[in-house]
């Protein structure tokens, strides 16, 4: 007999096998959605009693199991909601939706059972921390505005550069390294008032998922983070109003049927209005911001689903009428959710994001703006193939618009000439495919491999430089400087400019211990095509966004993780230690006395070197109980190189390794809520964490009758020791209960103590003893707050 008839055998034999098998198997498929709302809930545990196995929804409340024939007892289960049972008669594939009602019970009597513990435990996911909107409700708030983003910073691994700015670091990375996503649309800055509050109304979100290494491969663009948070598509049911008044800023949603439990709308919007009284005095600045969320939710039939989403929101802020600066995002998406199959589930996306950033300088007589607008097509899958083997794979395709920046004259007299710095333009397309498996009883992994691919493209004029060096060593003074142009390339529309490919392998592992202990390692490649260019540790709205080409190159990240992860009690507290390193190639500096703001040559400026971050993190829970919350601790170090080009040159720090910006040494966070009774909660929030690196002066001397301050090395010193306690305290009339107006009240201090914590600390020379002097400054001591939130 032939080998290859041999092999035909083999084969066939293995098919009739495999539809042997597969005719004993039927699929459970269906929906979970919130009973009063009839919003799809993510995340929920659908567990098959019988087998010990289960399953979790996606992200549109869409779960699928392949089972043998038989009955099963099916309990579907989410924090918040009562559990349901229910017996199911699988001789064939079924399509059955599931209800949830909301609990009525008390916190201490709710119960996370087994089901849970075993999923988590044994799912080959870590680096990964999500939080309930309820549990980001329940914190201390600043002026009691509940932020989403401050909330990040009690997890371990999350910090912030500093109080009172804006974006967020994780693992050491910059903030421009974290993928920010609304819905799917990008989100290029998260903050409001300069990072005193972020751009996410809590009152319009449901669910958040922060990742920090062992990232998907359905994600890419960015190195350190991907922050996933999804709105609520509106109750479908019954119309509902809820908000809240503050004394600085207020809020307002409303959501209702489109049609009855088929079609949903919501519109939620929030604004300040601090500035309203300083129209009282004589006071002309004013500093306000404003938002609006909206979603439409539309089911067609069982097998599709429509969504349109929006985000608009603006920062105003100003000094005697004579200086205006506006900036904000703007993002649309249009969402179809297909089902080709009770194994298949299918979401296309249309997806536009804007950043735009205005200044007015009416004393001069000029109106600058620049910004960044993508357009990004999504297609993605979902399939679900047994009840071992679950593949996610997909397309993505992005358009990007850069403004580097655009003057006007704001007057006929101004003398200022209209200038448009050239735009830059570039498309970055990516393919993934993500497998997540169940090999044994105790062994899970998860694997996936994304391609990206980067085009800088025309039409723009560019530099040409001696030796291609946009920046040159003067061995003399010991210092780099700014190459001179040799001439100029011109590059037609769509023509490119630079490209790059990149393969972004990621791989994950769970090996249980038993059903309450696992030990889980990851690893995971990501490429970041653009550039923050910045001379700041902290993103600022005049920062602009830079594609990669033949100066700036791609930053690329390889990040290695190993974690234990144990729950004790039936879930009543869990622990998670992990540890992490990671090593960056080509992430930007810049060098001394470099000139960032509409330069159309950055290149000039910047040098390329590499990055690593080592750290150990520590998050105990307590997840039951009128008491409950967590404590964060990390130990981390953060640091970054730039060698000399050649022998004779010195890099930046003499090439040797320095702290950035970024760099924590201990970030220890305690968050605590306490339920007293149905009347009264209460919260409080510890932080406590180095000092951010600066580089202060260590001497002076004289020349020419000028004194010239002597620096250390680049990032050798710190501030001091940034810590602060803030405490809530919330009351819920007892008169709410069955009544359709229920509200509460929200009282907080922020900083209870007063630590007058060093935003930053500069020095000067004192008038009257000739003495030199370090000037602190602190932007918040003790801020009380109160808040009225409503609902009906």
């Amino acid at each position: 007999m032939s080998l290859n008839k041999i092999a035909f055998q083999f084969i066939l034999l293995f098919i009739c096998l495999s539809n042997g098998v597969a005719q004993e198997k039927f699929t459970l498929s269906g929906t979970v959605t919130d009973k009063r709302s009839n919003e799809s809930l993510y995340g929920v545990t659908i567990f098959v009693t019988d087998l010990k196995t289960g399953a979790t929804t996606n992200e549109y409340g869409f779960f699928s199991l392949s089972l043998p024939k038989g009955t099963y007892q099916i309990e579907i289960s989410f924090l918040g909601y009562e559990t349901l049972t229910e017996s199911v008669i699988l001789d064939k594939n079924i399509r059955k939706n599931f209800s949830l009602s909301e609990t009525t019970q008390q916190l201490k009597e709710v119960i996370v059972s087994e089901r849970k513990l075993k999923s988590e435990i044994k799912k080959p996911e870590m680096s990964v921390n999500k939080l309930s909107i309820q549990e980001v409700k329940e914190m201390p708030v600043l002026l009691g505005e509940v932020d989403i983003v401050k909330s990040l910073l009690t997890l371990p691994g999350v910090t912030s550069a500093g109080e009172g700015q804006s974006g967020f670091n994780v693992r050491g990375g910059g903030a421009d390294q974290n993928l920010i996503l609304l819905d799917e649309a990008t989100i290029y800055n998260s903050s409001h008032l300069f990072g005193l509050f972020s751009v996410f109304n809590p009152d319009a979100i449901k669910d958040l998922k922060l990742y920090k290494g062992g990232i998907p491969a359905r994600y890419g663009g960015r190195l350190s983070s991907v922050l996933d948070i999804y709105q609520k598509e509106g109750n479908s049911n019954e119309f509902h109003m809820n908000g809240g008044i503050g004394l600085i800023s207020s809020r307002l949603l409303a959501e209702g049927p489109l049609q009855k439990s088929r079609g949903s709308f919501l519109v939620a919007g929030r604004g300040t209005y601090a500035h309203l009284f300083l129209k009282l005095t004589d006071n002309n600045n004013s500093a306000y911001f404003y938002d609006l969320n909206t979603k439409l939710s539309y089911k067609i039939n069982d097998n599709n689903n429509i969504y349109f989403s929006g985000y608009f929101g603006r920062d105003v802020f100003t000094l005697n009428n004579t200086f205006v600066n506006t900036y904000g995002n703007a993002v649309l998406n249009l969402r179809w959710n297909h089902l080709f199959s009770d194994k298949l589930f299918s979401n296309m996306s249309l997806i536009y994001s804007d950043y735009y950033y205005g200044l007015e300088l009416d004393f001069i007589g000029f109106e600058w703006n620049s910004g960044i607008k993508n357009y990004n097509f999504r297609y993605d899958f979902k399939h679900y193939v047994n009840d071992k083997l679950k593949l996610t794979y997909g397309a993505n395709a992005i358009y990007y618009t850069f403004n580097p920046g655009k003057i006007e004259p704001s007057r006929p007299d101004s003398g200022i000439n209209p200038d448009q710095l050239d735009r830059k333009y570039a498309f970055e397309s990516a393919l993934y495919w993500d497998a997540e498996h169940q090999i044994s009883d105790k062994i899970a992994v998860s694997y996936g491999l994304r391609y990206s691919n980067f085009l800088r493209l025309g039409e723009q004029t560019l530099n040409v430089y001696e030796n291609n060096q946009a920046v040159i060593f003067n061995p003399t003074f010991q210092i780099y400087e700014s190459a001179e142009p040799i001439g100029t390339k011109y590059y037609g529309r769509n023509k490119t400019i630079a490209q790059f490919d990149n393969w972004e392998p990621r791989l994950g592992i769970s090996y249980a211990l038993n059903d309450r202990q696992s030990i889980k390692a990851s690893y995971n490649r990501m490429s970041q095509y653009l550039h923050l260019i910045s001379n700041t540790q902290s993103p600022t709205p005049l920062d602009v966004w830079a594609p990669s080409d033949s100066f700036l190159k791609p930053q690329i990240l390889d990040q290695f993780a190993l974690g234990y992860f144990q729950n004790f009690k039936e879930d009543a507290y869990s622990l998670e230690v992990e540890t992490y390193y990671k090593k960056i190639q080509d992430r930007v500096d810049y060098i001394d006395g470099a000139n960032l703001i509409a330069n159309e040559a950055i290149e000039r400026v910047v040098l390329n070197g590499r990055g690593r971050a080592y750290g150990l993190e520590i998050l105990f829970r307590k997840n039951e109980g009128r008491f409950n919350g967590w404590l964060a601790y990390t130990l981390a170090r953060t640091e970054q190189q730039v060698a000399g080009r050649t022998p004779e040159e010195t890099g930046i720090n003499n090439g040797d390794w320095y702290k950035t910006g970024f760099d924590k040494l201990h970030d220890l966070s305690c968050v605590g809520n306490y339920k007293l009774n149905e009347k009264w909660r209460f919260g409080a929030n510890f932080s406590l964490q180095t000092g951010q690196p600066v580089t202060f002066p260590n001497g002076q001397y004289e020349y020419l009758g000028i004194t010239i301050p002597n620096y250390t090395s680049r990032n050798d010193s710190r501030l001091p020791t940034y810590h602060r306690l803030d405490v809530s305290a919330t009351l819920t009339p007892t008169k709410n209960k069955n009544r359709t107006w229920q509200a509460e009240w929200v009282f907080g201090i922020y900083n209870l103590y007063n630590r007058q914590n060093a935003a930053s600390i500069t020095f000067r020379q004192n008038d009257e003893t000739a003495r030199n002097e370090a000037i602190r400054l602190s932007i918040f001591g003790i801020v009380p707050s109160v808040t009225y939130n409503f609902k009906f």
